[in-house]
């Protein structure tokens, strides 16, 4: 049995209940396979891979909480510190039912390969809890973050791991993390991003993800001599990453024609009217039928099924893993879909992955297309070390550039190993060329 092959079955054997994990593992690892095999021996004898795919520490603790009504609740609570080679470990926290320590291990590990490829100082980690925040008072939430950040605090600082917004924890969550945290430690610095506008955090911050998307899709047209305008657009979600999308696509001068929620999506010939969807998602919370009714036109289904099978040039899916399965990628195929570009974290099933690639399908991996948040949360780090605000066009100048520099580090990649346009690969070679580098110079410990 070879080395790589060798290392996911000690990982199937020792987390075997972790499926989401085995699927990272698994993709990073087919991905590499070339590169550690050229030099399999010095790999091999520094455990490299060993010591990638085996977290540096987790932590997993109960959040004791009490409701309106003063009953006493219990949640499971996580952070995952997978790598800090390039720097203290960065990632979000989500606050979701179905989080489980599985879950925040797969996010984490693909934050260390993410994070790797923007070129900033910073590893990789993934925190959060079973906590649904949908249905609760603020007061609830408030009570409930203070006491996952009680235990939290432990494992953090500006230059040790600084935790971001995710799933279920936005503004509001972020701040009443860090009001707990600066009461607990007596220090208002940066180790947490995502923070308002007033106390310590970034412009550019919300749109980031979406922004930096669009960048990325605009440089990868650009590079093979087209231009976005004009093109059709499909989009999966309804949250900050799709939303965004859609507003830069649209200034590009694209057509973006479908998005969705948990219960649906819509198909909106005429094109998605920007303004509603703020309103009804951003403003009114509300569901997807409430756009629906106010566009003639659209069309409205229940559940997820035939989104995909909707003719497009550009499909973006920035909903959840997992979104594109075998038979979406088969429809992507039939309709003559030019690339796939994803904007959820690995939203895209390994078997479509390889259905898309054999069929000529460009597709390009969450790990570099969706790295604009973190590129901010960065960002908004570096300004908090020099206590400085800076203006929306910068952040935003600064995102574009890092994200159309991700483009070219992953083709370059692609390139060089003698892949085409295997992003998923190059990406995942570039990324785990940078990792290696700084942990064999750090030396084995």
């Amino acid at each position: 049995m070879s080395y790589v092959d060798n290392v996911y079955e000690n990982v199937v054997s020792y987390y075997p209940d972790q499926k989401e994990y085995h699927q990272a593992v698994k993709e990073f690892l087919e991905s590499v396979r070339t590169v550690v095999e050229n030099d399999e021996e010095k790999y091999q004898q520094e455990a490299m891979l060993e010591r990638m795919v085996v977290p540096d520490r987790e932590h997993s603790f109960r959040v004791t909480w009490t409701d309106d009504h003063g009953e006493v609740q219990v949640n499971h609570g996580y952070r995952i510190q997978v790598n800090n080679a390039l720097g203290p470990y960065k990632g979000g926290l989500r606050f979701h039912p179905t989080v489980t320590q599985g879950m925040i291990k797969f996010l984490g590990f693909e934050m260390v390969y993410k994070n790797a490829l923007t070129g900033l100082p910073i590893g990789g980690a993934k925190g959060g809890a079973d906590f649904d925040p949908k249905g609760k008072s603020d007061r609830e939430i408030m009570r409930f973050c203070q006491a996952y950040v009680g235990e939290l605090f432990k494992y953090t600082g500006p230059n040790m791991d600084v935790p971001a917004g995710d799933i279920g924890v936005g503004g509001r969550e972020i701040g009443y993390l860090f009001g707990m945290y600066k009461k607990l430690t007596d220090q208002f610095d940066g180790t947490l991003t995502g923070k308002g506008l007033t106390f310590g955090g970034s412009l550019v911050r919300t749109e980031a993800t979406g922004y930096g998307l669009m960048y990325f899709v605009d440089e990868l047209l650009k590079d093979h001599g087209q231009d976005i305008k004009g093109k059709t657009v499909t989009v999966s979600g309804a949250g900050n990453v799709a939303i965004f999308a859609i507003e830069k696509a649209q200034q590009m001068g694209a057509k973006v024609v479908t998005c969705s929620d948990s219960n649906g999506w819509v198909y909106d010939p005429d094109g998605i009217d920007l303004d509603l969807l703020k309103e009804v998602k951003l403003e009114k919370r509300a569901r997807l039928t409430e756009y629906a009714a106010k566009r003639p036109n659209a069309e409205y289904h229940e559940g997820h099924e035939g989104l995909w099978a909707v003719k497009t040039d550009i499909a973006l899916p920035c909903a959840t893993q997992n979104d594109i399965t075998l038979e979406d990628a088969k429809a992507l195929v039939a309709n003559g879909t030019y690339a796939v570009c994803e904007g959820a974290n690995m939203p895209t099933t390994l078997e479509a992955t390889d259905y898309l690639q054999k069929n000529g399908v460009i597709l390009c991996p969450s790990k570099a297309c969706n790295a604009g948040g973190v590129s901010v949360s960065e960002l908004e780090m570096a300004q908090d070390s020099e206590h400085l605000y800076w203006s929306f066009e910068e952040v935003d100048s600064r995102l574009s550039d890092i994200m159309r520099n991700i483009y070219h580090i992953i083709a370059d990649a692609a390139k060089e190993n003698d892949l085409g346009e295997n992003y998923v690969a190059g990406a995942n070679i570039a990324a785990f060329n940078r990792v290696a580098e700084a942990m064999a110079a750090q030396g084995v410990y």
